[in-house]
């Protein structure tokens, strides 16, 4: 079995990086972000939001309680109208799936590192078992 550096295993994992940034499924996060970017209506209502966020931290700290209940009632609404818009939608729906993929990516690499650690112990990846505990009879 081959030995790697810690080097090796790091430049593997940034050509990994390379070749998953530039999969479709980023591509098409990429060309959402950009609509999401260029449509004015939603960058102001965005704007709009944050205003609201930081009254509602004013608020808060204050103990305005009224005060607060109306600015959050306020974000809820706008957000609720931003995410009407389909851009939104699709950029939310290409998060979920980007967020699934790196996931499956990562429980895969975690996966393969156990099994290979049992097999190199000669243990049992079916039991999940590495094979260091084989000598252990007293």
């Amino acid at each position: 079995m081959a030995k790697y550096t810690r080097s090796e295993v790091m430049a593997e994992a940034h050509n990994l990086a390379k070749m998953m940034a530039n999969i479709e499924e980023i591509d098409r996060f990429k060309q959402l972000e950009a609509k999401l970017n260029e449509n004015n209506k939603i960058q102001a209502t965005i704007k709009k939001i944050k205003a609201l966020q930081k009254q509602a931290v004013n608020f808060q700290a204050y103990g305005k309680e009224e005060a607060l209940q109306r600015v959050e009632k306020e974000i809820d609404r706008l957000q609720a109208e931003i995410d009407e818009i389909p851009v939104v939608q699709e950029f939310k729906e290409s998060q979920v799936v980007i967020n699934d993929l790196l996931q499956l990516v990562s429980n895969t690499i975690a996966r393969e590192i156990t099994n290979e650690v049992i097999r190199s112990t000669e243990g049992d990846v079916l039991a999940g078992k590495t094979g260091s505990s084989k000598g252990d009879h007293c």
